[in-house]
């Protein structure tokens, strides 16, 4: 199934995509680049040297030899090749392309299902720094690293989520991969670590969570798995520095009827209205548009947003120098300003939404 608009509704004959134009979501979210663990924790800084002068003067044979190393019966040879095609691969794109086309990535494959979590991280390290290469993608998804790069989310360290979940970002820029994610189960485990990993977790797994929920079959996966709870929560802490990333993820599932009931369910109209009180400008940009999808059809959500004192700051943000900003918020004010019917039609609404 192909993807869909995150916000595919109509009022007054224009979409709100339209409507959200200039929202720079992309700005949101730090990018996942190549890895950002240390680097080389058992190897000397004189190893380090002499490795990175080889790469540059002449990598292929280099790279030959620590291609067949990851395939040594030596857990250490396995750990420290990988270590070192890392690197070789950390920051230089044509690496990438050779270690690819050297026979790597099915060793590297192998090694993301080690039961050695330490040798598991690294394969994980390394199909990572190798999926930052477009031509990599297809080699590394038809070598079956989706499957373990799912079981790292889950059972991995710390760095090994967290590379996993920008290993399966980077994946999923190919839009057929999205689904293939999804099935494999990525979506609860990103919805965990969004709730309870590190801040760079966090932020790792809303960006992945942002672009797989493009799919209407994720956006179902992620609400099933509970992600309103910690969106929400997110996005009412404003000193976690997730509010932003936390709403552009909302903004993308709020096209389905289901997280609509569970945003509402779980207290999110309040934040929302919080931040279109207090947020930043971007911030109530995307909080309007949360608001118009989440209104739109239905006229008791209409009458709770405008309860909770909406249209006190909408005005303000009508009157703001941003064109984008003042038609968002017009459009919500005249939605709020309309006669509010009964709720039955307006659950049938909803159902058939």
């Amino acid at each position: 199934m192909g993807t869909e608009s995150p916000v595919n509704f109509t009022y007054m004959g224009r979409s709100i995509s339209e409507l959200t134009t200039n929202d720079h979501s992309s700005s949101a979210f730090s990018d996942c680049n190549s890895d950002r663990s240390g680097e080389f924790p058992t190897a000397s800084s004189q190893r380090r040297d002499l490795l990175i002068a080889c790469a540059s003067d002449n990598s292929d044979d280099l790279i030959v030899q620590l291609v067949n190393d990851l395939q040594s019966s030596s857990i250490d040879d396995q750990k420290q090749a990988a270590m070192e095609i890392r690197l070789l691969a950390k920051n230089n794109p044509e690496n990438r392309l050779k270690i690819a086309k050297s026979g790597a990535v099915k060793p590297l494959v192998s090694l993301m299902s080690s039961p050695d979590l330490q040798l598991q991280e690294y394969g994980v390290t390394t199909i990572l720094n190798l999926s930052l290469c477009d031509e990599n993608k297809e080699l590394i998804v038809s070598s079956g690293a989706i499957k373990p790069l799912v079981r790292a989310l889950k059972t991995g360290t710390s760095t090994a989520k967290e590379n996993a979940a920008c290993a399966l970002l980077r994946l999923s820029h190919i839009e057929q991969n999205k689904v293939a994610i999804g099935k494999w189960g990525a979506i609860p485990l990103l919805v965990k670590l969004l709730e309870s990993g590190s801040f760079r977790g966090k932020k790792d797994a809303s960006t992945a969570l942002y672009s797989l929920c493009s799919v209407k079959e994720n956006k179902i996966r992620a609400v099933q798995a509970g992600i309103m709870r910690p969106l929400v929560e997110l996005m009412a802490d404003f000193g976690s520095n997730m509010v932003d990333k936390s709403a552009y993820v909302l903004s993308v599932l709020v096209s389905v009827p289901e997280a609509r009931t569970a945003l509402v369910e779980e207290g999110g109209i309040p934040v929302l209205v919080e931040i279109l009180e207090v947020g930043s400008q971007r911030q109530k940009q995307i909080a309007v548009v949360i608001l118009l999808q989440l209104c739109e059809s239905n006229a008791t959500h209409r009458t709770m947003v405008a309860r909770e004192g909406a249209i006190p700051p909408l005005v303000a943000l009508s009157q703001s120098s941003a064109t984008s900003s003042k038609h968002k918020a017009e459009t919500l004010i005249e939605l709020l300003r309309q006669p509010r019917s009964g709720t039955a039609a307006d659950c049938a609404s909803e159902v058939s939404a």
